[in-house]
């Protein structure tokens, strides 16, 4: 089952031959319907993007539980950000909340983001700016760039400059544009040969996505989901 989801995954990014998303599905399916947790998963993005079917976010939403409720951390997440913006099921953040925290206690880096986010807004929870620092610190640690960004902004927030630079830059080379474009928003502030560096490196990568104007402000300094 392990082997055809990663058939799916080549099959789904094109690696060492041509892109088939419609054979990914296939695999993925079949892996799935042997009871496969991480299947469902990739079976409720072939869903929730269309990859290889038409898109059904509902139906992503019933692949998402499936896993979930067969222990897979993505599955959990994925349902989570369903739930919190209401895609394909109604919006329902005491739901997030909770398949986010499931997920974050077993060791998922997005969702200790996310709990940190909830954590520190006081969304679903009580509001702990402690916590919610100790939530992005793990998310950091745990690689996820949306989590080193909100890291380095809480440590610059707090004084702590240099370590602040050091998670901005291990976060530009996987940073999408929405996180690009909140650290560039903060880097071109600050002053120092470190800061200049990774501002170079943050607008080099939004101009390979054909971003060249990254002076607008961006929609928030905090990076969600």
């Amino acid at each position: 089952m392990l082997e055809q989801v990663q058939w799916g995954d080549i099959l789904l990014s094109g690696r060492y031959q041509p892109r088939d998303p419609a054979g990914a599905r296939q695999w993925f399916a079949i892996a799935a319907g042997a009871g496969y947790a991480p299947a469902h998963n990739m079976l409720g993005r072939c869903h929730h993007f269309g990859w290889g079917c038409p898109k059904d976010l509902a139906q992503a939403a019933v692949s998402y539980e499936t896993a979930a409720s067969l222990g897979d951390l993505w599955g959990c997440y994925n349902l989570g950000i369903l739930a919190m913006r209401g895609l394909g099921i109604p919006r329902d953040l005491p739901r997030a909340f909770a398949l986010f925290r499931s997920s974050a206690e077993r060791g998922h880096a997005k969702s200790m983001n996310l709990v940190g986010r909830f954590t520190e807004e006081g969304w679903c929870t009580a509001r702990d700016p402690a916590a919610a620092l100790s939530w992005y610190r793990c998310s950091a640690e745990g690689g996820d760039y949306r989590g080193q960004h909100n890291y380095a902004t809480a440590l610059l927030a707090a004084g702590a400059h240099e370590e602040a630079l050091d998670w901005w830059s291990r976060a530009v080379e996987d940073a999408t544009s929405d996180v690009l474009l909140a650290m560039d928003r903060v880097l071109h502030t600050l002053d120092g040969e470190q800061a200049r560096h990774i501002l170079v490196r943050v607008r080099a990568r939004l101009a390979s996505m054909g971003i060249t104007n990254p002076d607008q402000p961006a929609v928030t300094d905090r990076a969600c989901a």
